[in-house]
């Protein structure tokens, strides 16, 4: 049965005028901006994005094979909603909310017909509610009425919704409900259910943004050591075809200590797809030790779904992070990418006949990427709380270029850059982040958690391997002419100790058990090693010792085991102790 027969509500008020892919024209339609409509006999899901005269313009969320002019076109008279509410961790969408399980039964194949349509959320499911209110109680909108155990991690907080007036609680009881029944009934006749709609293109009421202090810590040496990104702040990561967009966000998705994450893959491929989803159910959470899927959201939006849906999936992915915000927890989404979705808006704009901006790109690209972004943040909740929402966007340049409109632009928005690089690639060298390249404007408000969580001198000790690093970038330049021989033996030291900086430190095996996730204390002390190897070092280098016995001693090569150590903390202090013995016993 297609969409077109399941709705009641609407009229048949519109016939297609033309199709231009997505893209089809209505005539004699009623409809406002941003309306949801139904197109054509098989009732394809689209919306009105442009109003002209008795002419509307409509992108539709499906292939448009087959439709043809003289069809009807209905209209809903709401905006583009996502259904909120228990049941969306543990899920997989499109780009539109609807769940891929749910569609692949009514099917029977993973090959999805045109015009079917499911609920966002279960309907039918009952869940169990404990009311954190008793009747008598007053409530505003975004107050906590009540809890549902939504997965076996996440406890789901039933709010009054942010557009209700609030009021006295007149009846609310524990017990079994679906997500439609009334669970909470105010004095002014308003009803709560554990079922919420937004609009996803409206970001939803929220109250001060503050400033971020504390780190999303990520589990990645190179991106909590150097280019740290804050809970509720904002990251991009460029880089071209090969270089580790898709692992690096996935392993930012696996393992950063946010308590939701909403993974969004816009227009990628559908085997890089197919690996995520099958991975996650699989993978344990190491906060908890239950299923990452527990509380994770997945949207996918591959580049063989259609085009218009890719526009929509990331307004789809923060609005639901947004609702998880609201509840008080720190939300982490990953864009994988965002160039996918401005070719998707390219795309729509020029079937519009907009005037081009740069490169083809609509000339309101600029406002579109700040109008996502913007929707990150650590907030003060208008129920009083905090929560915040962590952006991560993934950005694939052609040809690796980072001066395209898309790059420029969100390099103009975001705070911090995880600049991808081929060369590194080649070379093996994973995570492929450039250490030359890459920056964090969070640095300075983010030193002081570090200073009491972790040690009193780590931004002395980062700004430490920064420098070697910038000085290795130097020399580098100089050893291509002369070569490593021809150079000062103090100079050739800093090379020793900055190829185990980057080796030992800033590699790190995604692959590996040990390896893949690196927590602070222990991004700290391979690095502090690491410095006790460069002070030892140079005092030995002072003292006479010539460089090629310097760089001979047994311990040193062990500082690139200390990343796979299983007890890692003793193995530090062992390759310290050895580091300082052999070093003083040359002089």
């Amino acid at each position: 049965m297609s969409q077109a027969e399941d709705i009641e509500s609407v009229d048949e008020d519109g016939v297609i005028e033309s199709v231009s892919g997505p893209v089809v024209t209505a005539a004699d339609l009623d409809a406002r901006m941003n309306d949801v409509v139904y197109v054509g006999d098989e009732g394809l899901m689209g919306e009105v994005i442009e109003i002209e005269g008795n002419l509307t313009t409509i992108q539709v969320y499906e292939e448009t094979s087959g439709v043809g002019p003289g069809e009807p076109v209905q209209n809903t008279g709401e905006p583009l909603s996502v259904d909120l509410g228990p049941g969306m961790l543990d899920s997989i969408y499109d780009g539109v909310q609807r769940p891929l399980d749910v569609l692949e039964e009514k099917m029977g194949t993973a090959f999805l017909d045109r015009g079917v349509d499911a609920p966002g959320i279960d309907l039918e499911k009952k869940w169990d509610f404990e009311p954190e209110v008793t009747e008598g109680d007053t409530v505003e909108p975004g107050d906590v009425v009540g809890v549902v155990e939504e997965t076996i991690t996440i406890d789901h907080k039933v709010m009054v919704p942010p557009d209700y007036e609030g009021g006295e609680v007149t009846n609310v009881e524990s017990g079994e409900y679906t997500v439609e029944e009334t669970i909470v009934e105010l004095d002014n006749g308003e009803e709560i259910q554990m079922h919420q709609e937004w609009p996803v293109r409206e970001a939803r009421p929220a109250g001060e943004k503050e400033t971020p202090t504390e780190p999303l810590v990520t589990g990645q040496r190179i991106q909590d050591g150097l280019f740290p990104l804050a809970k509720g702040g904002t990251a991009a990561i460029p880089g071209p075809f090969g270089s580790g967009k898709t692992v690096t966000q996935q392993q930012l998705a696996k393992w950063s200590d946010a308590d939701i994450v909403v993974y969004i893959g816009c227009g990628e491929r559908g085997n890089e797809m197919t690996e995520v989803i099958e991975d996650f159910p699989e993978l344990p959470d190491p906060q908890t030790g239950n299923p990452l899927m527990a509380r994770t959201c997945l949207i996918a939006n591959t580049s063989n779904m259609p085009v218009a849906a890719r526009e929509s999936c990331i307004y789809t992915g923060i609005t639901i992070a947004e609702y998880y915000r609201d509840m008080g927890y720190d939300v982490a989404l990953m864009a994988d990418s965002t160039s996918r979705w401005a070719e998707a808006m390219r795309e729509i704009s020029s079937r519009l006949e907009e005037m081009p901006g740069e490169e083809g790109y609509p000339a309101y690209l600029a406002a579109a990427l700040s109008e996502f972004y913007e929707r990150a943040g650590k907030f003060q909740l208008i129920n009083g709380g905090e929560g915040s929402i962590s952006v991560v966007g993934a950005v694939s340049p052609p040809g690796g270029d980072f001066s395209e409109p898309v790059t420029q632009n969100t390099l103009r928005i975001v705070k911090t850059f995880w600049a991808l690089d081929a060369d590194l690639a080649e070379r093996r060298h994973f995570p492929a982040i450039n250490w030359n390249e890459s920056y964090s404007l969070y640095k300075d408000q983010l030193d002081p958690w570090w200073e009491s969580n972790v040690e009193s001198d780590w931004p002395e000790v980062r700004q430490w391997a920064v420098d070697v690093l910038d000085e290795e970038d130097e020399l580098q330049e100089i050893v291509q002419l002369v070569g490593k021989d021809a150079l000062p033996e103090d100079q050739q030291l800093t090379l020793e100790v900055a190829r185990y900086l980057r080796e030992a430190w800033l590699q790190q095996n995604a692959l590996h058990d040990v390896d893949t996730y690196c927590e602070p204390d222990k991004t700290y002390r391979m690095l502090q090693a690491i410095k006790t190897f460069s002070d030892e070092a140079f005092e030995a280098l002072e003292a006479g010792v010539p460089v090629e016995e310097i760089q001979d001693v047994d311990a040193a090569p062990r500082l690139n085991r200390m990343g796979t150590a299983e007890e890692w903390n003793e193995f530090i202090d062992e390759i310290e102790n050895d580091l300082q013995e052999q070093l003083r016993a040359l002089y």
